[in-house]
């Protein structure tokens, strides 16, 4: 057993606790919540700081460890999915240790669960014997050519059945992305998925997807045409992207909208009218790094969305921290406050992969880990805000 103390405790689901106290058991699991005032000193261990629980990184693709660094920023998504597509030569014990050394920054930086993108098995190893929790989604495209997606279904079939299970992770079978997506293959997806899934996929990160959902035209209709595919079959919605993708889709599962760079008030509107599982998942640092560019975050605030935090992968970030996304998102749009980007950093994130019973808020019968930030009551977050795993 052991009894935690600081400046505050933010248990997320409740009100923050001055000199609070949270006491655990050797397995990590909340016994108790108070102050410290009614607990012997010399039996407490007291930090400077603030104990929030542990990160929900909602959206990693942990397979692409091995490509850090190998993309330029800025280039926007069309050249940077062309970069990932294209990408070879790197022999699979590489690949494997920059899998295994990224789970590791991710645990060491307070991570306690992960939305994990999966194309490949390479990850499957190393989620067995990891301590965090991971919810893959294998992600499916056929690059909207029903010719192919017996083939690709196949194929991706076979990695979703490898995917870990075991050991508190769970798996489920998701699309890519609106312009990748087939109504076929939507309808194969939907179909594997369970009651209580969680279903995930990349939207509007770009102007020019709702361009093409609207047109017709713009620079997707050339990324499909350099990989040799014709389009001359697709008829356009003249809406935006996310109102395809929510005909597709199954509204009985928790859906988790990725990046969200262009979605507008009546894009939200529209999908949390279509379901009330609704999730939005934003991954600043990638963002910025891929189209330079963020999310207007105050239309989320607005319409009262759910929003999680994710990383993305080392191909489109600097590291995989969610205390540095937070700390972008608090850089580039101060009005946002810090007990909001906690709750986007950890309960809600918990809720949207299903491990709120759980994980995401410091609640007796937990096991949420504890993680101590060095902040003062301003709450600022900072360069300096520095995250210490403590449980």
């Amino acid at each position: 057993m052991r009894k935690f103390t600081a400046d505050y405790i933010f248990p997320v689901a409740s009100h923050p606790i001055r000199k609070g106290v949270v006491i655990v058991d050797d397995q990590g699991k909340v016994l108790a919540l108070g102050q410290r005032e009614d607990y012997d000193p010399a039996s407490l261990e007291t930090y400077t700081g603030i104990i929030v629980p542990g990160f929900i990184n909602t959206h990693c693709h942990l397979e692409l460890s091995h490509m850090k660094g190998m993309a330029p920023t800025g280039t926007g998504l069309l050249p940077f999915l062309k970069t990932v597509v294209n990408f070879r030569d790197i022999s699979m014990e590489e690949i494997q240790d920059a899998i295994e050394k990224a789970d590791r920054e991710m645990y060491e930086g307070g991570i306690v669960a992960v939305g994990d993108i999966s194309n490949k098995l390479d990850t499957a190893a190393q989620k067995e014997k990891s301590p965090i929790h991971y919810y893959t989604f294998v992600e499916m495209f056929d690059f909207m050519q029903e010719t192919m997606t017996e083939q690709v279904f196949g194929q991706y079939k076979a990695v979703y059945d490898g995917q870990s299970s075991t050991h508190g992770n769970r798996k489920s079978c998701v699309p890519h992305a609106p312009y990748t997506v087939s109504p076929g293959l939507f309808q194969r997806i939907n179909a594997m998925n369970e009651a209580g899934a969680t279903v995930s996929i990349h939207n509007q990160e770009t102007a020019h997807e709702d361009e093409f959902f609207r047109t017709g035209k713009g620079g997707f209709m050339d990324f499909f045409r350099s990989f040799g595919f014709s389009m001359d079959h697709f008829r356009p919605t003249g809406q935006a992207s996310i109102y395809y993708a929510l005909q597709q889709m199954g509204p009985s599962h928790r859906t988790l909208f990725v990046h969200n760079t262009m979605t507008t008030p009546a894009d939200i509107q529209a999908a949390q009218t279509w379901s009330d599982k609704v999730y939005w998942a934003t991954c600043a640092n990638a963002n910025l790094y891929i189209e330079n560019r963020l999310p207007h975050y105050n239309y989320f605030i607005d319409n009262n969305a759910r929003m999680t935090i994710g990383t993305d992968s080392l191909t489109s970030n600097w590291q995989l921290s969610v205390l540095e996304e937070m700390k972008t998102i608090a850089r580039y749009q101060s009005y946002i406050h810090f007990d909001t980007l906690l709750r986007w950093a950890t309960l809600n994130g918990a809720e949207a992969l299903g491990f709120e019973e759980e994980l995401g808020s410091i609640e007796v019968g937990k096991r949420p880990g504890l993680n101590l930030l060095n902040l003062d009551e301003g709450l600022k977050l900072t360069a300096e805000t520095r995250v210490r795993r403590l449980v």
